[in-house]
């Protein structure tokens, strides 16, 4: 595929003496939308760990841009983020300050009115002065959505971003997907729940002993 961004290589996952997939190829170009599925521990979550760059495979490669990961590791982390299963958010700190501490940390320039008119988006007007250990867990899941969007990242990866999300968050979500995907961002995620994603180009991963991706 000549144009992939994202692309994997006869990649192979072990945990322990445990084999959980072998043989994985698929490749991913602007604005499409990677969903991985399998039973709990097949190991999606250990794949979203190889492809950022947070584990080793036992065999095969990612590559960004025709490059593998691990020789171009400062670029692809400027072009990627993650939001796993820990929303990464400080329990001392209130919205606005985690997203300035998530920029800093990154190295990136902090834009206080920005980041304001994100939370606001996300629904956490009422929430911008309060400490993030008083807000409930689809609270500071917003507050981690906050910081994934001011990234500006050109890949998201995303593990059950739609835990602990009421049903207005789940469409909000679903609309910040559809608009990032238009906008030319590439997803690779994994969820348990169903997708309303109409209009979005999407490749199924089956996790397994081997995984083979089937485009919808």
């Amino acid at each position: 595929m000549p144009d992939a961004l994202l692309s994997v290589h006869d990649l192979a996952c072990a945990r322990g003496e445990r084999l959980l997939f072998k043989d994985m190829n698929f490749s991913l170009a602007a604005g499409e939308l990677l969903l991985v599925q399998g039973g709990n521990g097949q190991g999606k979550t250990s794949l979203l760990r190889l492809l950022t760059g947070l584990a080793r495979p036992e065999a095969g490669e990612v590559r960004w841009r025709g490059e593998a990961i691990r020789d171009v590791n400062e670029r692809y982390h400027e072009e990627m983020c993650y939001l796993g299963h820990a929303n990464g958010v400080k329990d001392d700190l209130d919205p606005l300050e985690n997203l300035r501490f998530a920029d800093g940390l990154h190295g990136r320039a902090f834009d206080a009115a920005r980041a304001v008119a994100t939370l606001r988006r996300l629904g956490l007007s009422r929430c911008l002065d309060l400490p993030c250990r008083v807000l409930s867990f689809g609270q500071r899941r917003r507050v981690a959505l906050a910081a994934l969007l001011l990234a500006g990242s050109t890949l998201w990866i995303l593990d059950e971003p739609l835990t602990g999300l009421d049903v207005h968050a789940v469409a909000l979500m679903e609309g910040l997907i559809r608009d990032h995907l238009q906008a030319g961002g590439m997803v690779v995620a994994t969820t348990h729940q169903a997708l309303n994603l109409e209009g979005v180009k999407v490749q199924r991963l089956l996790v397994g002993s081997v995984a083979i991706p089937e485009l919808v």
